[in-house]
């Protein structure tokens, strides 16, 4: 038998619809882990199916450095969508792309090495992703990674006013970090980080890969803060779980950007199913849905869970759940006795990250069975 270098659950997943996942035995799924994510408008929503079907039967692929439509009508949705100024699009394929990206452009546009990143952070697992990314197990033999990264506390203003000076690049961050436990960082926070690193010349850098997409509640993290980064990175949920990411610049970075590339930088058919990811975003508010379903959730789960969880945390539809004890045997009596699949962050939170379309009786439903298995 061949080997895997994923570990596998044993659920075999053959089609999706909604927010539901249905396995090879017929068993439905309550999708409270979006893969990640990975389907914001729901698993096969329509419009993102005709899309991609209908640019898969006019053109499969064509490289980069010739123009075609999908991929030119995403650009533009991309530059108008990103937050104030940060209008100048780099496509590729996943986060961790998309991160090494900005990573990349930030040194050469600054002419600068150094990179200051946070404690419980998670950037990507490629060489110089993850040498910002915190968790040392994620590294192990795989060192040395690339240099010039300094970690300082998530949330410390001094601390990060302290390490930015004339030799830094960039700081590369989450706005809620995801795989770090879900936590979001204070307005005043972000507002220190973009003080510093404008006084400095550095770049601020964004990730919002998880948070992106409506999830917190708007269609950017940032703009819940009111604060504009000099680069934005996104992917997971942007194609629908099709593989693209997309790293977002202001002109001062685009314009000394360095010499950078992909193959597969935005093709065709990940960009038709893009564009009509963006478009049901839109279309059907959401970001403002994220909002308001969050908000129920989040208080249906302080009021039922009470003092059996230590807290419940997020914005939006990104929302932890820190337990008492380890969570993989939640997350598992969850899938295999309430038909609920969740994801973890870290041994002890529950991450919920459901679809934007998810709607009260999905809430509740979920609520249920946390309660259940927690109790």
């Amino acid at each position: 038998m061949s080997g895997f270098v994923f570990s596998e659950k044993p659920i075999e997943i053959a089609s999706g619809d909604g927010v539901y996942l249905t396995d090879t035995s017929g068993t439905e799924y309550l999708d409270f882990g979006a893969s990640y994510a990975c389907t914001p408008v729901g698993h096969c929503h329509p419009a993102v199916v005709d899309a991609a079907t209908s640019q898969l039967e006019e053109l499969m692929y064509v490289q980069a450095s010739y123009p075609h439509a999908a991929r030119t009508a995403l650009y533009e949705q991309l530059s108008a969508a990103g937050p104030g100024d940060v209008d100048n699009v780099w496509l590729c394929n996943s986060g961790t792309e998309a991160n090494e990206a900005a990573l990349k452009f930030a040194r050469h546009a600054t002419g600068r090495e150094k990179i200051v990143a946070t404690t419980q952070g998670f950037h990507g697992r490629t060489m110089g992703a993850l040498a910002t990314t915190w968790k040392q197990t994620y590294k192990q033999g795989f060192e040395p990674l690339a240099g010039g990264v300094e970690f300082v506390e998530y949330g410390d203003s001094d601390a990060m006013r302290e390490a930015v000076d004339e030799d830094t690049a960039a700081v590369i961050l989450e706005p809620l970090q995801g795989e770090g436990g879900i936590n979001p960082a204070p307005t005043a926070y972000l507002e220190a980080v973009r003080e510093a690193t404008e006084a400095a010349g550095a770049a601020m850098v964004l990730d919002e890969i998880q948070a992106g997409l409506g999830r917190t509640g708007s269609l950017w993290a940032a703009e819940r803060h009111d604060v504009v980064p000099d680069v934005l990175t996104t992917a997971k949920g942007l194609g629908s779980g099709l593989p693209i990411g997309a790293t977002l610049c202001r002109d001062w970075i685009a314009e000394d950007a360095g010499d950078h590339g992909s193959t597969f930088s935005g093709g065709p058919v990940v960009s038709a199913a893009a564009g009509a990811t963006l478009d049901v975003i839109e279309r059907e508010a959401l970001a403002a849905h994220a909002d308001e379903i969050g908000a129920y959730l989040r208080d249906e789960l302080e009021s039922r869970l009470g003092d059996d969880v230590r807290d419940v945390r997020g914005d939006g539809l990104m929302i932890g759940v820190e337990v008492k004890r380890g969570s993989n045997r939640l997350l598992r009596d969850l899938a295999l006795d309430h038909q609920m699949l969740a994801l973890p962050a870290g041994r002890t939170v529950l991450r919920l990250l459901p679809p934007l379309t998810i709607e009260r009786e999905h809430a509740d439903a979920a609520v249920d069975a946390i309660a259940e298995v927690v109790g």
